[in-house]
């Protein structure tokens, strides 16, 4: 049976964007991944719109949203699974709109479930790995033992996958995924259900793939984004909210909280007279968390008083949001101006 023209679901396309993506002189270089306008819908509701920016080609990219922000929906059209109802996603300057084959042999993607065929020993199912990826009779066993290796499953060839540990699993999952060697690597929450020691060595290696192709993280532990992730891009309601390193995702939410440590400490009394400091919360004898607003005025107006008064000021530090309180803020913002528009 002849395979279904999917593209005859989707909508009209602009003409203009048609022309642009048959153009590959567009593309930039730099980047790995780019999209270009790339929306979706099921039925009525638009689970993403609009959306564009590009991938760099090093590094580790955490993917953040909520549950139905339109992360799984994008991913699957990145990686070929989904057609998208308008627009296009370019991986390593080829189409895949226009050459969905060929783009896909750009990927490597282990999903939140790995593919796995339990009932098959570790060689033989990267064999049978190696031949869906098209990897050449002669290439494959060469193929196959350097992503064991590099993988850390070499001396486990000939165990079954069904009994192996949840972090052995996973790397076999990992494995299938770059054993074509790949450009893009993306991976669906690759610790989940690990306990903390296979969550580390899962995380090793991960930054190890990343030193030769770019990886794309998707994940909702926070956690996880901070310990291995270069950059972020946040999905919410479809749309993206927030692009930038971890540094400038921590930075979103303004500081307002410091931490303040004295030799001779005042009254909470006194602290509060201080113009621009709105609460006191005692740490321990000597060291207080002074809420704040105004900036930098507050802090200084704090070190004067500390002089004046002999307080004996030592130590002062601003009190950074936590990425917790960065997302569940970029989050309520999104559906605040979803709400008033």
């Amino acid at each position: 049976m002849p395979s279904p023209d999917y593209r005859s679901l989707a909508s009209p396309l602009p003409q203009r964007q048609k022309t642009l993506w048959k153009d590959s002189s567009n593309m930039d270089n730099k980047l790995i991944v780019q999209v270009d306008g790339v929306s979706h819908r099921y039925t009525r509701d638009w689970a993403i719109r609009d959306l564009n920016f590009g991938i760099d080609r090093s590094g580790i990219l955490g993917l953040l949203g909520s549950n139905g922000a339109g992360k799984s929906t994008f991913m699957n059209i990145m990686c070929g699974v989904l057609y998208p109802t308008e627009g296009d996603v370019w991986i390593d300057g080829i189409s895949i709109r226009e050459n969905a084959l060929e783009a896909k042999r750009q990927i490597g993607f282990l999903p939140q479930q790995a593919p796995l065929h339990t009932e098959l020993t570790v060689d033989e199912y990267l064999l049978h790995c190696a031949a869906l990826r098209r990897i050449a009779k002669g290439e494959a066993r060469n193929a196959i033992e350097a992503v064991k290796e590099k993988c850390g499953i070499a001396h486990f060839s000939s165990r079954l996958i069904g009994n192996l540990s949840g972090g052995y699993r996973q790397r076999v999952g990992l494995a299938q995924a770059i054993i074509h060697e790949p450009s893009l690597v993306v991976l669906d929450e690759p610790t989940n259900g690990l306990d903390p020691n296979q969550v580390l060595a899962v995380r090793e290696l991960i930054r190890e793939i990343a030193e030769e192709r770019t990886v794309i993280l998707s994940t909702h532990i926070l956690s996880e984004v901070e310990a291995i992730c270069d950059h972020i891009k946040m999905i919410e309601l479809g749309v993206i909210v927030f692009e930038g390193s971890i540094h400038e995702f921590a930075d979103v939410v303004e500081p307002h909280s410091l931490v303040a440590s004295f030799g001779n400490p005042p009254t909470r009394e006194l602290l509060r007279s201080i113009t621009g400091i709105t609460g006191v919360e005692a740490i321990n004898d000597r060291k207080l968390r002074l809420d704040f607003e105004g900036g930098e005025e507050t802090a200084e107006r704090l070190i004067r008083a500390s002089v004046e008064e002999g307080w004996r000021l030592y130590e002062v530090n601003l009190l950074r949001s936590t990425l917790e309180d960065v997302f569940s803020h970029l989050s309520a913002q999104n559906t605040a101006n979803r709400d008033a528009a």
